[in-house]
């Protein structure tokens, strides 16, 4: 059964958004010092104009064994969500709540009493982000099965992060990639397999057995409807990469003995956790409208020259500008004069882009927590 996490903080302090907090036992490196930050920070006025620079100096960088996998280096993932609540805090806030979300929260409520096993589908390279925080209450303790999709976009040292742990948690975890089928034939054995008591209770009652019901649940433009079309092999469900493709609820039938239900996306209705929001921002999760261009690909590329598997060397030969990543805005506006004509929102597209679609490797944005 998947785990909702949560972190304890010192009362009347601001709570620091990022998954790290969750349920991370140890203290964090120089807490005095976040909090006094943190309060100077809620005295000043925002500036008009946003300058997103780094909050810590590089000693991000470590020097891993070829045979580590990966598996050292969740403390310095801390000092990154560290900095990326400190560079999120004077941006404006990421919010996108669509109108036809409401009306699906509420009757996906109550479907759920008609599903023997739910699916919950998360992006594999921000799965604490795409984590709604109520669906532990909706889902009580009903069977569930959590969905890591897109792993073709991940390390494997990134897959074996989130393996180990959901191992740990006791949670059944599937690693997907919804639009070449991996992971799908695998999602409904196990669906199957996990409701196989209904039938065995529907007959000893003397009825018929029934298909088992599976719904599909999770964050906007996370996967679900490419999923089920693949499990189906066909195309049942409207399937587009952006966020609100899919708007109302739909079961289909895939064989004899397993009925599916598609869902739209849900979100909480306000996203407090910034940093989260950007990630969803970046990864395309959230609808375009909610968040401005620049500000997210300067945080974009100030994340990546603190990765190890990046650099600012990458982004330098990509662009082929001579630029640091301290300061993501000055990196996009150099990169607005250097191919389009000083226009930032061009180039800012430009580089979420190029992350979407691996240009700089295939990477998760975050690791699990110890």
């Amino acid at each position: 059964m998947a785990v909702q996490l949560s972190g304890n903080w010192l009362p009347n302090f601001p709570k620091v958004p990022g998954n790290f907090s969750q349920t991370r036992t140890k203290p964090m490196h120089s807490f005095s010092t976040l909090i006094a930050r943190s309060a100077t920070a809620s005295l000043s006025s925002t500036p008009p104009t946003v300058q997103i620079v780094g909050g810590k100096s590089p000693s991000f960088y470590i020097h891993e064994s070829s045979n580590s996998h990966g598996s050292r280096v969740e403390d310095d993932w801390v000092d990154l969500e560290t900095d990326l609540y400190h560079w999120t805090k004077t941006l404006r806030p990421v919010q996108w709540y669509p109108g036809h979300i409401a009306k699906t929260e509420k009757e996906l409520k109550e479907q759920l009493k008609l599903m023997d096993v739910v699916i919950e589908v998360r992006d594999g390279r921000i799965p604490m982000s795409t984590s709604h925080p109520q669906m532990d209450a909706w889902l009580g303790n009903k069977k569930r099965i959590l969905v890591l999709n897109r792993e073709d976009m991940i390390s494997t040292a990134d897959r074996n992060a989130w393996a180990d742990y959901y191992a740990r948690q006791g949670t059944k975890v599937v690693f997907a990639n919804g639009q070449h089928g991996m992971g799908a034939m695998k999602l409904g054995r196990l669906a199957k397999a996990l409701a196989a008591g209904v039938n065995v209770k529907r007959r000893a009652k003397g009825l018929l057995p029934r298909p088992v019901r599976a719904g599909i649940v999770g964050y906007p433009n996370v996967g679900k409807s490419s999923l089920i079309n693949r499990l189906l092999k066909r195309r049942m469900c409207p399937a587009a990469p952006r966020p609100g493709v899919t708007r109302v609820l739909k079961w289909v039938r895939f064989g004899n003995d397993l009925e599916l239900l598609d869902s739209p996306g849900i979100i909480p209705m306000r996203i407090s956790d910034q940093s989260s929001a950007i990630k969803l921002a970046i990864c395309d999760d959230i609808g375009e409208r909610s968040y401005n261009f620049p500000d997210v690909a300067a945080i974009l590329v100030q994340m990546l020259t603190k990765l190890p598997s990046v650099g600012i060397e990458v982004l330098q030969n990509r662009y082929k500008i001579d630029a640091d990543g301290h300061c993501g805005r000055r990196f996009v506006h150099k990169l607005a004069n250097h191919l389009f004509n000083g226009d930032d929102n061009q180039a800012a597209f430009r580089i979420l882009s190029d992350f979407r679609k691996g240009r700089f490797g295939w990477i998760a944005l975050e690791r699990p927590p110890k």
